[in-house]
């Protein structure tokens, strides 16, 4: 029997939002976003944020960060963002496509994370002119591509260099309930408090069926974003059943609920793998360095999960998904446990 960890992508949708699916599927409703489903986007984050934002949907993370950094910065710009990041590892150039050249400047840092004193080395070796590139924006992924979550405090102080060296902050959300449910802080705290700008807003690998949105902070951001959105091909005629799910995503904190789960069952595998883990486990995603044998013997087993970093590393990542079986997360412990006992 398989037990997947590959990717919080193989799990189902969470029944609450197919209940939101069916009801929005009764009867006619006008399209493109202006059927009273979408309509009551804007008030209901603005809520949640507790300040008044626009929230573009979409279908894909690759869409909503892509569509948010062409539209801050322009193809003669640049985007710093760290050398994990899930724009730079994951998204086949699209930054750099839809933006029309915009180039992507990497920064190193532990765990997948930009640090202020990096940001700022990383500006200061390379001072522009009318023959280089213009930094126009920061993007980090929140929870990292490393599984490690950004304080509010880190945040703030991101931004505020950010800010003053007149770039945007945006923000990679694809498992950014991971994240808030970590902190334990508002939504308001992980973001725009600290100087966010920006967000995509990921709820597709969190219970949702390709329900993604852009939601600005500053609405002088906004921009074109409407017409790069439509021209990307990701203005939805059927916008309803996108915005039902967001509508029901956040009802009552179901995201909320469905990624603290997803993150106490990472962490008791985290605690399983002992001295195999490579880094905190802070959301919803385990690395671990197991070696190949004895990653072979896992998938021996029926555990399906994907090989990380260099070939022949022997390192792993685990993915915990909303609706994780217990079984599969205790079975998984117990093998952890048991390769940590018969060692190398």
């Amino acid at each position: 029997m398989a037990r997947y960890f590959k990717s919080d992508n193989t799990a189902p949708v969470a029944p609450q939002i197919l209940d939101a699916l069916r009801e929005a599927n009764t009867g006619f409703a006008r399209g493109y976003g202006d059927d009273p489903l979408s309509e009551q986007l804007d008030a209901r984050f603005s809520t949640l944020f507790e300040r008044p934002v626009r929230v573009f949907p979409v279908t894909t993370g690759t869409a909503a960060n892509a569509l948010a950094l062409a539209t801050l910065v322009p193809p003669y710009g640049a985007v710093l963002t760290h050398s994990e990041g899930h724009i730079v590892r994951d998204e086949c150039g699209a930054p750099e496509f839809m933006s029309g050249g915009a180039r992507l400047m990497l920064i190193e840092g532990i765990g997948a994370k930009v640090t202020a004193a990096a940001l700022g080395g990383v500006l200061d070796a390379n001072p522009t002119s009318v023959h280089t590139v213009q930094p126009r924006a920061l993007s980090i992924t929140q929870a990292t591509e490393l599984g490690t979550v950004y304080r509010p405090d880190e945040l703030a102080a991101l931004c505020t260099l950010a800010h003053s060296r007149g770039l945007a902050v945006h923000m990679d959300g694809a498992r950014f309930a991971n994240a808030v449910a970590s902190l334990g802080c508002s939504p308001a705290e992980a973001t725009w408090r600290a100087g966010v700008d920006v967000l995509s807003f990921g709820a597709t690998k969190n219970g949702a069926m390709a329900a993604e949105a852009v939601v600005f902070f500053k609405p002088e951001l906004i921009a074109d974003f409407e017409f790069r959105r439509k021209r990307a091909a990701h203005l939805i005629s059927k916008m309803r059943y996108i915005s039902a799910q967001l509508l029901a995503y956040i009802e009552d904190d179901l995201w909320l609920t469905l990624a603290a789960r997803a993150n106490h069952l990472a962490a008791r595998i985290g605690a399983a793998a002992g001295g195999a883990l490579l880094h905190p486990v802070e959301a919803n995603e385990i690395f671990v360095r197991i070696g190949e044998t004895a990653a072979a013997r896992l998938r021996e087993a029926g555990f399906e999960f994907y090989d990380w970093g260099a070939a022949r590393s022997g390192e792993a990542r685990f993915v915990v998904s909303w609706n994780q079986a217990e079984e599969d997360v205790e079975a998984l412990c117990t093998a952890l446990r048991a390769l940590a006992a018969r060692g190398p």
